[in-house]
């Protein structure tokens, strides 16, 4: 599996795509709104700079794609009223993968001004959009280009899988049934992948820019934890029902992994310290239920519709990489199962996503 190739969200507007079904990234998101407005504050206060160039990395598509900008905006706005400035010339720069709906951005782009301009009033800056499409773990901006860089839910994607896992037999992410080596592999991928995302953006970012990352994690030092395993685990138990059943073959599962790490804190800030060219500031850990909602506690009859929105949120993510091994013909299956595991674990257990948020100065 190329996974430049293949890893995207489900593009459009439709029942299953990422627009209709991100709401636990746009929790996310909201949840770390403090730690970006710090960021982007002591930027402009440090540097007031005429030109600001921003870049989301892993933008994906659909409403928390400009979420993130409009937020950016309405800040530096503030203080420029606070501060007496002038507004700076906005330059965005939107980045994924090349399968990623690039198109339906640009297509919002008339009506996100126009609504930005009716909350900022007497606003007179200037607002430029880029698309850039390709992989961040490379360069894909010129040397000191940009002011602040956000990536929110995509570090945790790597950039290929992980060599030897051949072994990984019946799952297709890590888990407490994988092998030592497994584990492994996958903790040098993400070591070898963040640590070239650092180098890259090291090169890409001023002296004293910012960057603000959130990544799916884990707080446990076990890379199996049931706490950033067991969603991919409960969907292998729905492919394995369906080997079970002979709809498809063992060697198919045995072959399909997850081309993702989801890092301890430690991890992260081990990578940052040891490649040199960035300064924490800030760093947290927090949870986010599977439905993205605020409250943990969920009445049985609630659970079908609570668990659907799982699925659909799973699947939004998923399908893309299901489809290129599997082919289109068992996805309608494989979720249908894979929903009712959800309604039966989700009825005795508390299920949530770690969330790692770091933010950093460029220093060197």
């Amino acid at each position: 599996m190329e996974v430049t190739q293949v890893l995207h969200m489900n593009g459009g507007t439709g029942e299953t795509s990422y627009a209709n079904n991100s709401l636990l990234q746009q929790k996310a998101i909201a949840l770390t709104e403090g730690m970006r407005e710090e960021a982007i504050s002591s930027l402009y206060r440090s540097m007031v700079p005429r030109h600001l160039a921003i870049a989301d990395l892993g933008c994906s598509c659909g409403p928390n794609t400009l979420f993130v900008i409009s937020e950016v905006i309405k800040s530096v706005e503030k203080l420029c009223v606070e501060l007496n400035h002038k507004s700076p010339e906005y330059q965005f720069f939107m980045n994924d993968l090349p399968g990623n709906d690039f198109n339906s951005i640009f297509k919002s782009l008339d009506s996100f001004k126009q609504k930005l301009s009716n909350e900022i009033h007497a606003w007179t800056g200037s607002c430029f959009f880029n698309g850039v499409p390709g992989s961040f773990y490379g360069r894909i901006f010129p040397s000191k280009s940009l002011h602040f860089v956000h990536s929110s839910y995509s570090l945790q994607w790597l950039s290929k899988v992980p060599g030897g896992v051949e072994s990984n037999k019946g799952n297709i992410y890590m888990a407490s049934s994988s092998p030592i080596n497994v584990l492994r592999a996958y903790y040098e991928q993400f070591q070898r992948d963040f640590s070239l995302f650092l180098k890259c953006r090291a090169e890409e970012i001023v002296k004293g820019g910012r960057m603000v990352l959130t990544i799916l994690g884990r707080r446990s030092d076990d890379p199996s934890s049931r706490e950033c395993c067991y969603i991919w685990e409960l969907l292998a138990m729905a492919l394995n029902d369906m080997f079970c059943k002979g709809i498809i073959k063992e060697e198919q599962i045995d072959s399909f992994n997850i081309p993702q790490y989801t890092p301890s804190p430690s991890e992260v800030e081990m990578e940052v310290k040891k490649e040199g060219s960035f300064s924490i500031t800030a760093l947290e850990v927090f949870e986010v239920p599977w439905n993205g909602c605020d409250n943990w506690n969920v009445f049985d009859s609630e659970l079908p519709n609570v668990s659907y929105d799982v699925t659909k949120c799973m699947r939004a993510v998923a399908e893309p990489l299901l489809v290129s091994h599997f082919g289109k013909a068992i996805i309608e299956d494989v979720f249908g199962r894979y929903q009712e595991i959800l309604i039966e674990r989700m009825a005795k257990e508390k299920t949530g996503f770690v969330n790692i948020s770091i933010s950093m100065i460029k220093t060197t």
